[in-house]
């Protein structure tokens, strides 16, 4: 597939065109913006992008509930994220790190997929972002040795084949005294690899919220991870 952004209202590539909508998230004062391919929050919208869209376009130019849950705990979490060293797992189109650099984070934003990552760019150019690097990796040929303070994702376990590849970045590339910040919509394939590690050693936490109005909200968890 190959991407132009040439505005804000259309996503061109080799399977079609498709309209770009804009989600607004405010913080401190500064207001940020992200174009994507329309939003998934409730099961019902994540059931029509498998069913209809998932042949045709990447995960990641869509704007997914666990995403904005992330980059809210993300803001939340103001002090913690400034002057840090983090490392995005499947950005997508890039939300929570942007929003941690806007919090003068030093990010690393990955993903597998080019177009993403070119829709991905296209949102920091439209927010003048030009501290974040941004890398078109795949997890399964990692060679990143980097240590960060913080790894983040936003719904990243669905796949239980790559959880040996996340653990071996997480355990790799979190620095001593590092933390991880994952955002997922209690996926039962995430919980396990959450459990694998938690009976590991790993001490996990988590909070809960939701994402989207009634009478669908979709319930989302934000699970920090604390190495043995």
């Amino acid at each position: 597939m190959n991407l132009s952004v040439e505005d804000k209202t259309t996503l061109r590539t080799s399977v079609g065109d498709f309209p770009l909508d804009q989600y607004c998230l405010r913080i401190d004062g500064r207001e940020l913006k992200i174009l994507h391919v329309s939003a998934v929050i409730s099961q019902m919208e994540e059931s029509h992008f498998l069913r209809e869209l998932r042949e045709r376009l990447p995960y990641g130019v869509t704007l997914w509930a666990a995403a904005i849950a992330l980059a809210h705990e993300v803001a939340a979490r103001a002090d913690d994220f400034k002057d840090k060293r983090v490392l995005e797992l499947g950005a997508g189109a890039g939300l929570p790190g942007i929003v941690a650099a806007s919090l003068e984070a030093k990010v690393v934003q990955t993903d597998r997929n080019e177009l993403t990552m070119a829709l991905g760019r296209r949102n920091l150019m439209l927010n003048g972002v030009e501290t974040i690097e941004q890398r078109v990796v795949d997890w399964t040929n990692w060679n990143d040795d980097a240590q960060y303070d913080w790894i983040i994702g936003s719904d990243i376990l669905y796949g239980e084949e790559m959880h040996p590849h996340l653990r071996r970045i997480f355990e790799s590339n979190l620095a001593s005294e590092g933390r991880i910040l994952l955002s997922d919509p209690f996926r039962s394939v995430s919980l396990k690899l959450l459990e694998a590690l938690e009976a590991d050693g790993w001490s996990i936490t988590h909070g809960k919220g939701s994402i989207g109005a009634e009478p669908s909200p979709r319930r989302i968890a934000a699970f920090e991870l604390l190495p043995p």
